[in-house]
């Protein structure tokens, strides 16, 4: 009986690790997102038809599993309507270049994939968008913010951008943007958030053991700078729905930089979806530089139905994600 308690207790210390990592939104729930996140990557395992693995991924066979959670770090304030009211000059700056990255990049799908009405919103949404940043000299910051927000509104006119905001009108979605700009302020004050999500990312993980890690929206742009720090290694990232190429506005912010794939990463795969308004679409592989180890990033484009395609659980139940992760925690 000791015999069989250790060989179980050499089994554990030497189980890998899967790390779930968040991106925007609201409070959550660890556990509620957690089941979540397994319950989408065993679809994605059957899909894989790899339906062998799911009992090992949800029953924690595989992998010890850790969902990540610093959404409390964000949503201090409570209520989440009125909190784009308190935006600074600063974080007002930021969401401007955000928005306009992602016009861009819907101005460049436009022109092979969208329709001609399509068009005429993205160009009603520039021409606000323009407005609200030309207007920043004689403007206070709520004006400026109240422009933003016409930006969203009219966004929401786009079928993409409609079925993936779902519920939120353009208030929300700025109050959740505006989360990537807190993250990646550097000012003085500012730094210690960063820290914080960070720490809670990294806190429960044991670089003696190997670990994957599943990233999603803002996740990965905290997972880039969190896996710079870690001291394991890190056989498979996945990345998913990422802002990391999303305009200068965020590649220049990131620590370290130049940007390159964490040194400890011996695998990178980047997952977008076309109407997934929020990622940089394949120029991530191109703006990114390789880690010393020559590694970098490996994009591919999945095909989300229904509502919502930004969501994590909607990349997760694609077999094109699921199959490397799995790869790497069997034995």
């Amino acid at each position: 009986m000791i015999l069989r308690q250790e060989e179980e207790g050499v089994m554990a210390a030497g189980k890998p690790q899967l790390l779930f990592v968040h991106g925007i939104g609201g409070l959550r729930d660890t556990a509620t997102d957690r089941r979540r996140w397994l319950e989408a990557l065993a679809a994605g395992a059957r899909d894989a038809g790899m339906a062998d693995a799911i009992s090992g991924l949800t029953q924690g066979w595989l992998a010890d599993v850790t969902f990540a959670n610093y959404s409390s770090l964000f949503n201090l304030r409570g209520a989440q309507g009125d909190a784009v009211r308190e935006l600074d000059a600063a974080e007002v700056t930021f969401l401007a270049g955000l928005l306009e990255a992602m016009l861009e990049e819907l101005a460049e799908q436009c022109s092979a994939e969208r329709s001609p009405q399509d068009a005429r919103v993205i160009a009603d949404a520039r021409f606000q968008l323009d407005a609200a940043v030309l207007g920043r000299q004689s403007q206070g910051v709520g004006e400026i913010g109240r422009g933003l927000v016409g930006v969203t509104t009219t966004m929401l006119r786009l079928p993409g951008v409609r079925q993936a905001a779902q519920w939120m009108n353009g208030w929300a979605i700025l109050s959740q943007l505006s989360q990537v700009g807190r993250y990646l302020d550097r000012r003085v004050r500012k730094v210690e958030l960063g820290a914080a999500v960070r720490s809670r990312v990294l806190e429960d993980l044991d670089p003696a053991r190997p670990l994957v890690v599943i990233s999603h929206s803002l996740g990965t742009v905290v997972a880039y700078e969190a896996l710079h720090e870690y001291g394991g290694g890190v056989p498979v990232w996945i990345t998913l729905g990422s802002p990391l190429a999303l305009g200068a506005v965020v590649l220049d912010r990131l620590v370290p930089r130049p940007a390159s794939c964490p040194p400890n990463v011996a695998q990178w795969l980047n997952f977008w979806d076309r109407d997934d308004v929020v990622v940089g679409r394949p120029h991530l592989a191109n703006w990114i530089g390789p880690s010393k180890n020559g590694v970098k990033a490996v994009t591919e484009r999945v095909d989300s139905r229904g509502l919502w395609t930004h969501t994590a659980t909607k990349y997760l139940a694609h077999g094109a994600v699921a199959r490397p992760v799995i790869e790497a925690l069997k034995p």
